[in-house]
């Protein structure tokens, strides 16, 4: 399981652009680097973008689904109530298209 770190860089006096970095600590998954610049100081902005760059990756998701054990019967059940939704999602846009016509 991938473990991630928050960072905060360099200091706007030593010449370096200040960042905040979000690494995952495996190995396997070092290439996962993602970076947000900080601008004028504003760390709140920076935040906001780290966390959006993060529900867009689905991180959170994954955390949430990780927080208890899932059997893989209950897992199985889930994926597949997860396909039945999204196939009939597409038919409702189907038929919606069909009908516009």
């Amino acid at each position: 399981m991938a473990r991630f770190a928050l960072v905060g860089a360099a200091h706007p006096a030593a010449g370096c652009a200040p960042a905040i970095s979000c690494y995952c600590t495996n190995e396997s998954e070092l290439d996962g680097l993602m970076q947000i610049i900080v601008r004028d100081n504003n760390v709140d902005q920076a935040l906001r973008a780290l966390k959006k760059k993060l529900q867009r990756e689905g991180v959170y998701r994954e955390m949430k689904l990780r927080r208890h054990y899932e059997k893989p019967s209950e897992k199985r059940a889930r994926e597949r109530a997860a396909a039945v939704r999204r196939a009939r999602k597409l038919e409702r846009k189907r038929a919606e298209r069909d009908n516009a016509r």
